[in-house]
């Protein structure tokens, strides 16, 4: 058998990570499963938004929050596997078995579910030729909105987070043109008013019927119906916001016996517990009364994972982690700030 740890955790976002760092705080051997080449979870989408929200910290960029996430959550250095789809869970002789969609098996003592809204895939465009651009200027998740800088940008969508990235591109590009599939904007009207009031293009009724590409194998135009009329519009850069496939955990969770609600979360309690001994869940992944569904919560959420996982382990250990302040695991660590 493989090397067998204290508690698997599924999912790499921020309850992941900050249950990897709680679970480094109670001296757990721990490993960290995430089905995407990189650590982050959903705030990957939007590394330019500013969070205000969260706990002491003043107002943060996703891209610098999420960097601190994994900071901390890689501290007491938990084993990671990236590009890891979970496939199934089975328990025998009170080890569990997490078998990957590549065939890898990787064995537990406890399990952390905390893979959030699920595996999230943009929806891409149904326009032929279309993926020879991912490469190029067609953006579906753009790593930061800085690098259409004085850029004429085309951006489809309707939704809330498009008009936001819209918003934003306009403090900073040449030009915005935004292109809703729809006949109306699905966004609150504050944002829409904004988009408008600071020059941007809107087309309602458009659909993206072809890219017309320059020699550097570049979108230098897009052809478009907009209101079942052909139109050409010139770009620089194109960034598609269609929302996004969410992948859930549901299959693994059924086999399970877990409990689902109607909107495919995982039912459980505040203390992380989901009617499976052994199998806990943090953040996004689970539902209960009182849940907070904020990012803030999803840290509470992690401590009460690890908290019930030590307990399970070991039934005579404190309910608590030594706050840190207190710990020993610290007190080497504290010495490279200077007081």
């Amino acid at each position: 058998m493989n090397e067998v740890y204290d508690v698997t955790i599924i999912g790499g976002g921020p309850s992941g990570l900050y249950s990897a760092f709680y679970s480094g705080l109670r001296n757990l051997k721990t490993k960290l499963i995430e089905s995407q080449s990189v650590l982050g979870g959903k705030v990957n989408l939007y590394p330019d938004k500013i969070l205000w929200d969260v706990g002491g910290l003043t107002p943060i960029t996703g891209k610098k929050f999420l960097s601190n996430c994994i900071t901390q959550g890689l501290t007491f250095h938990p084993t990671v596997c990236l590009n890891t789809e979970v496939s199934q869970i089975t328990k025998i002789a009170g080890i569990f078995d997490i078998r990957a969609s590549n065939g890898d098996h990787h064995y537990t003592k406890a399990v952390i579910l905390a893979y959030g809204s699920g595996i999230i895939t943009p929806n891409k465009l149904a326009v032929d030729g279309a993926e020879q651009f991912e490469r190029t200027n067609l953006h579906y998740i753009p790593n930061s909105l800085h690098a259409f800088r004085n850029k004429q940008v085309f951006l489809s969508g309707g939704g809330n987070t498009a008009i936001e990235q819209a918003n934003e591109l306009l403090a900073i590009a040449n030009g915005v043109t935004l292109a809703c599939r729809s006949n109306e904007l699905r966004a609150h009207e504050h944002i829409v008013e904004s988009f408008r009031n600071n020059g941007g293009t809107l087309l309602l009724e458009t659909q993206i019927r072809a890219f017309r590409s320059n020699r550097q194998g570049e979108i230098e135009a897009v052809s478009l119906s907009v209101g079942g009329e052909d139109r050409t519009v010139a770009v620089d850069a194109v960034i598609v916001n269609h929302g996004f496939a969410s992948k859930q955990a549901i299959a693994f969770g059924e086999t399970l016996g877990l409990q689902f609600n109607d909107s495919n979360f995982i039912e459980g309690s505040p203390d992380s517990t989901i009617g499976y001994p052994g199998i806990f869940a943090a953040g996004d992944a689970i539902a209960y009364t009182g849940k907070v569904n904020l990012l803030v919560g999803t840290f509470q959420d992690a401590v009460n994972a690890v908290n019930s996982v030590k307990q399970y382990l070991n039934p005579t250990a404190e309910k608590h982690a030594m706050v840190s302040s207190h710990n020993e695991a610290f007190v080497e660590k504290n010495k490279q700030f200077s007081l």
